[in-house]
């Protein structure tokens, strides 16, 4: 009798046991045991040079981040700008299904969508840290995957440069005069108010910006800040360096995710992208917090590049001719009015707070 329940027990604890790894397995393989686990291999075209500092590596960071999180079911394979499409054809990869994944910048799709320089950088605007926000918890990013949910893109925030420079000039700029007829790259709703400002702009991807500058095709350029432009050796073809950034205050990298593909994924996946650009977004404002410090001391203490500031006269203009392009540019289209007043009335919320916390403190520190 003993010996019978000693093996009935045995065979119960080897029956869980059993069953215990088969419910591993099934929940592992989403709930059918007799298939191997699901596996998804995306790749990701971007705006950016090979392994280019700050912009290109953050898009690796995002995919080597999202390979770790989930041990190897979804692996990201990055592809720099011209390597599968040119670099200003990122959307229309993602669009068709080329590519899973995108990295750039919005304001570059305002041909698709007319709300996307939006989602980019607004001149005079919020800075990363309200556009952040916004975006989390204002409502911001609704509206963005609303502007693109006809063209099967699902849009999210994967990176943020803070506050850019105004730019690089073979001109001196000391009054409006020297703005009309100037040659100058500048996407966005910055090269929009340029242009009624006089001068003439050109939207160049960044592998063309120094040779162009360096020939003389171009008057100047903005392009990022420091960390980049040192690292694309633009103190080398133009002589003088402005700020402030006034044209973006910020600048939103974005990750475009086609629909279909991310729908395919099982919802742990599909958090993990999430979550995956969300820690990218705020790991690119940290390096370039610290990296733009480092380059601007290199830059004018090691290359005597002759740091500006812009007159006040000019920016004084460009703020008003900035009103009159994105009051326009709401006017013209429903959803772009909807983006502009939600922008607007969130900026006009936290500045209530931040004329008496941040810029109080920035005051007092000096």
């Amino acid at each position: 009798m003993k010996r019978r329940e000693l093996l009935t027990a045995a065979g119960l604890g080897l029956g869980a046991v059993a069953l215990s790894a088969c419910s591993d397995q099934t929940a592992s393989i989403g709930g059918n045991p007799t298939q191997p686990e699901q596996r998804f291999r995306w790749k990701m075209v971007t705006s950016w040079p090979q392994n280019f500092p700050g912009l290109g590596t953050t898009a690796q960071r995002f995919a080597e981040t999202v390979n770790s999180l989930s041990n190897g079911r979804l692996t990201v394979q990055v592809f720099a700008a011209g390597e599968l499409v040119p670099a200003l054809e990122v959307f229309d990869a993602v669009s068709s299904g080329t590519a899973e994944l995108g990295h750039s910048a919005a304001y570059y799709w305002k041909g698709k969508s007319p709300a996307a320089p939006f989602f980019t950088a607004v001149p005079f605007g919020m800075n990363a840290q309200e556009m952040n926000a916004w975006l989390y918890e204002g409502g911001g990013l609704e509206l963005w995957q609303q502007a693109y949910a006809s063209m099967g893109v699902l849009p999210l925030p994967c990176g943020n440069t803070g506050v850019q420079m105004a730019g690089w000039f073979n001109k001196e700029i000391n009054s409006l005069e020297d703005l009309r007829g100037l040659k100058i790259r500048m996407p966005g709703f910055g090269g929009e108010v340029l242009a009624r400002a006089g001068a003439t702009t050109v939207n160049l991807p960044g592998s063309e910006i120094f040779s162009s500058l360096q020939n003389g095709v171009i008057d100047a350029t903005d392009w990022v800040s420091p960390y980049n432009d040192l690292a694309f050796g633009l103190h080398q073809a133009a002589k003088y360096y402005y700020y402030p950034g006034w044209q973006e205050p910020c600048a939103v990298l974005e990750l475009s995710i086609n629909q279909q593909a991310f729908e395919t994924l099982p919802e742990d996946l599909q958090g993990i992208v999430r979550e995956a650009a969300r820690s990218t977004n705020q790991f690119m404002l940290d390096e370039y917090t610290r990296r733009n410090a480092e380059a601007l001391d290199t830059l004018v203490n090691e290359h005597q590049v002759q740091l500006r500031r812009l007159p006040d006269e000019v920016l004084d203009r460009l703020r008003e001719l900035s009103k009159e392009v994105l009051e326009e540019t709401a006017d013209a289209d429903a959803l772009n009015r909807q983006v502009w007043d939600s922008m607007e009335a969130f900026r006009e919320k936290v500045w209530a707070y931040h004329a008496i916390s941040e810029k109080t403190m920035y005051d007092l520190r000096g």
